[in-house]
């Protein structure tokens, strides 16, 4: 179960009161999981990808992380050091990673494992103008050193990765707000 814990914290991806819906497909294949996801968000593509990239104050407004930090940067290129913890029923589990982050500034991020709970990880995640704001696509494929059990571990992790983009859209959206207030 601690690689449900270390998906939800990669993925990067929300408290339940984020107005649209978040499109969230896990899929298994032997040991490989592949997640993808789609959202929306009524705010321009600066302000989503000010969020998505705020690694420094990640923890303050995703709840499964305890600790986000930029330790590395040389142009487009970042080294994110984040750890966490994720609570399914009465369970906790707790999960670390270092990832190397390539930046397609205002596009896409580009993430892989270079340290932490996985045998492998690679994601990419895109963001998109729309006549109605920004269209967020995910796509992350995983491979976990732990066991996954076969019908908890996918439903799990797609709950937490919806919750999860649920609270990055929240923040989007207080964002959003806080800029007009301004």
């Amino acid at each position: 179960m601690h690689l449900v814990a270390s998906l939800a914290l990669l993925l990067m991806a929300p408290s339940a009161c984020a107005a649209q819906d978040v499109y969230v497909k896990v899929q298994r294949q032997g040991e490989s999981i592949t997640v993808d996801v789609e959202a929306t968000a009524a705010a321009p593509v600066s302000t989503a990808w000010s969020v998505f990239t705020d690694y420094d104050h990640m923890a303050s407004f995703i709840s499964n992380i305890k600790h986000s930090k930029l330790i590395a940067r040389n142009g487009n290129s970042l080294e994110v050091e984040q750890s966490g913890e994720t609570r399914v029923a009465f369970l906790r589990f707790g999960f670390a990673a270092v990832r190397a982050v390539e930046l397609v500034p205002m596009q896409e991020i580009r993430s892989s494992l270079v340290s932490g709970d996985f045998k492998a990880y690679v994601s990419t995640t895109r963001i998109a103008a729309m006549p109605s704001g920004v269209k967020i696509s995910h796509h992350g494929e995983y491979v976990p050193k732990s066991w996954l059990p076969p019908l908890v571990g996918p439903a799990v992790i797609e709950s937490e990765t919806r919750k999860q983009f649920r609270e990055f859209i929240a923040e989007i959206e207080r964002r959003v707000l806080a800029a007009k207030g301004s």
